[in-house]
């Protein structure tokens, strides 16, 4: 059986030392570790510990295990509102963690809804600190819902889950919003896609589910497509690319030919071309970091308005010009097709018109 999900209209809205409840000594300076992150300015969080989730767990038991402190300290920490979990607060100790799931420990207290920024060029009006969040639970429009899933057309300019630099996330509007009808229900990170990238992006409401899910994404996931806007006229109007790719010092992806690097298969069609820019359906086989950008530099025809990929000064779209339109996929438990579509941009289309 084949579910076609339908727009929904609900739019509302080693091993380091962890730091005990106390404030550190004015001055003193902070040992050096790998895990640890540069104070910030004006107050932003200092993440003093960096944890990944390998499986499931409770909260309060996996602190135990990673921190050398006691449980009458763990247990601050989270009263205190210093531990964050994919950068949202998190005080309840028995909280359940999924596979992947990120816990931080923050030197000082976190304040609810705070989104933590370093100054960059893109963050309006940033000056580093604590600054307003740029969207809104009236940004997020919900395309799917159902007992264990919910799906979001996800804007352009929002992260999937926070960042070291950037607390503002699809996943904590999300969160906000499950919350709102359950306080103990969250969300569950099955993928993520760019920043800078719109489109399809789906959570898992249940923890079982999702440990299916993350389990066998691969073999679960039956298409992945997206729409791209790139420079130029490609020569072939349809074509397969393959290649390995690799990530530098600098975290960008780029083409090899070493069979070492990650294999990424490609797939694409010129729908629209202008002389200038094409449009492209794209769909992809493997799933890896940046890859349809880090191809499409390759093939010199670089996505609108990547400028960490090639892409140059000029930007007639005022965002990158990529979307993700399309996730099909097979539910673990009752074997259905659920397919998830979010519409083109209609500033990719109105560029060929």
């Amino acid at each position: 059986m084949k579910i076609q999900a339908k727009n929904n209209q609900k739019t509302q809205g080693g091993k380091p030392s962890a730091p005990t409840a106390q404030r550190p000594k004015k001055g003193a300076k902070t040992p050096s570790k790998k895990t640890e992150h540069i104070e910030r300015v004006n107050g932003a969080p200092v993440y003093t510990a960096v944890y990944k989730v390998n499986h499931s767990d409770e909260l309060l038991e996996f602190l135990l295990r990673k921190c050398n402190t006691s449980r009458n300290n763990v247990k601050s920490l989270l009263v205190r509102k210093q531990v964050l979990v994919n950068g949202r607060v998190v005080t309840q100790y028995n909280f359940m963690l999924a596979k992947d799931d990120e816990v931080k420990l923050s030197r000082r207290p976190v304040k609810d809804g705070a989104v933590a920024v370093q100054p960059t060029k893109t963050a309006r009006g940033a000056k580093g600190g604590l600054v307003k969040p740029n969207f809104s639970l009236r940004d997020i429009k919900i395309i799917y819902e159902s007992e264990d899933l919910i799906a979001i057309d996800k804007p352009a300019g929002l992260l999937s889950v926070e960042s070291d630099k950037e607390r503002e996330c699809a996943y904590g509007y999300i969160t906000d919003y499950l919350q709102r009808q359950d306080k103990n229900a969250r969300a569950f990170v099955l993928h993520r896609i760019d920043k800078e990238t719109s489109g399809v992006l789906l959570f898992a409401k249940d923890i079982k589910l999702h440990s299916m899910l993350k389990m066998h994404w691969s073999e679960q996931v039956q298409t992945r497509e997206y729409y791209a806007v790139v420079e130029g006229v490609l020569e072939k109007k349809a074509d397969t690319l393959t290649a390995y790719l690799k990530e530098n010092v600098n975290n960008l992806v780029y083409v090899t030919n070493d069979p070492m690097g990650q294999k990424a298969i490609t797939h694409y069609e010129v729908l629209k071309e202008n002389g200038e820019y094409s449009l492209l359906r794209v769909r992809i086989d493997t799933g890896r970091k940046n890859q349809i950008r880090a191809q499409m530099k390759e093939l010199g025809n670089p996505i609108v308005g990547d400028d960490k990929y090639g892409s140059g000064n000029k930007n007639p779209l005022e965002r990158l010009g990529l979307h993700a339109s399309k996730l099909e996929f097979i539910h673990p438990v009752t074997k259905e097709l659920i397919t998830l579509t979010a519409s083109v941009p209609t500033v990719f289309r109105g560029l060929f018109n």
